[in-house]
């Protein structure tokens, strides 16, 4: 069985890191303090799911599972955190969720995913998550933020079960908020998600991969004039993806400061949703709409009221 290791040195073998792999001065990669792991699993139990098993290694930290959804109160929320202030040079995540047969959880993060400025060697994270039969995810964190000059790479590996439910999101800010010098400045962005049933049929991979000196994607692709973008995966049955489909309305602002629409999956795997906007606020709109008409096709359940502060 692979260890953390061996996953971590699976995602550092990408061809895209081969420009990074210089030392840092200051603390060599993956040092003590530098490798953060954490392991999550959710059960049912009674009425309500809970939070069985939690291993947490720091930088990565997760305290516990709470319960402050109204319109789901089985659902145990936990929120991911960094107690190192951000994703330096050199550091290795390591992520493990596992929803077990007829359980739910959400899982989410703190506060931003800050990747900050690099002069040697990059940041790589690795994430397994594995949703038994009749289960339900919602892995919903905040913004990766790319700072100048950083280099980020992930790999999340997903086995969805028959008859289970996942949405998994990923939201990227380009660059600093109101730090307009720094958009585009990044040196990469490498996201790999792969998705198979748990007997190794592979349902689809993508990859996301961003280099802005290759000069893509500013002279190629759609981000042109963007900052923000979202991609999320709705992993479902295909009649709760055809009522997603007929219920979700793709918008795209007059003011062209976002777009959002939706494709559908290889091998009747679910739905995806793609967002491009200009602010945060705007993509984030956009994803919790979708997030909104998934739960109502998967769990017959709405969302919780918006706080006043978000």
């Amino acid at each position: 069985m692979a260890t953390m290791h061996d996953k971590l040195k699976l995602v550092s073998n990408a061809y895209e890191l081969d420009n990074y792999r210089d030392e840092p001065k200051q603390m060599r990669s993956a040092a003590p303090g530098k490798v953060g792991e954490l392991k999550l699993t959710f059960t049912k139990s009674g009425d309500r799911s809970v939070l069985s098993h939690l291993y947490r290694v720091v930088p990565l930290l997760v305290q516990k599972a709470l319960y402050w959804d109204n319109e789901m109160p089985e659902l145990p929320i936990c929120s991911m955190i960094s107690v190192g202030g951000g994703v330096l040079q050199g550091d290795r995540y390591h992520i493990d969720i596992n929803v077990e047969e007829g359980a739910c959880a959400h899982v989410t993060s703190q506060g931003a995913n800050r990747i900050h400025q690099m002069d040697a060697n990059y940041a790589a994270q690795y994430q397994s998550i594995t949703v038994g039969p009749e289960g339900y995810l919602e892995f919903m964190p905040d913004f990766t933020i790319l700072y100048k000059d950083s280099r980020y790479i992930s790999q999340t590996d997903i086995v969805i079960s028959p008859g289970a439910s996942l949405l998994y999101s990923e939201m990227v800010m380009l660059g600093r908020l109101h730090h307009q010098e720094e958009r585009m400045e990044f040196d990469l962005l490498s996201l790999l998600t792969r998705v198979k049933t748990p007997d190794g049929k592979n349902l689809f991979t993508e990859k996301i991969l961003l280099e802005p000196e290759s000069d893509f994607p500013e002279k190629v692709g759609e981000i042109i004039g963007f900052n923000v973008f979202a991609n999320v995966i709705c992993l479902t049955s295909k009649e709760q993806a055809d009522e997603i489909r007929r219920e979700y309305k793709a918008f795209f602002a007059e003011d062209k400061s976002v777009y959002a629409s939706i494709s559908n999956l290889p091998n009747s795997a679910g739905i995806m949703l793609r967002v491009v906007g200009t602010e945060s606020y705007l993509v984030r709109d956009q994803v919790t709409q979708f997030w909104r008409v998934c739960r109502k096709a998967i769990k017959k359940r709405d969302l919780p009221r918006k706080f006043v502060w978000n």
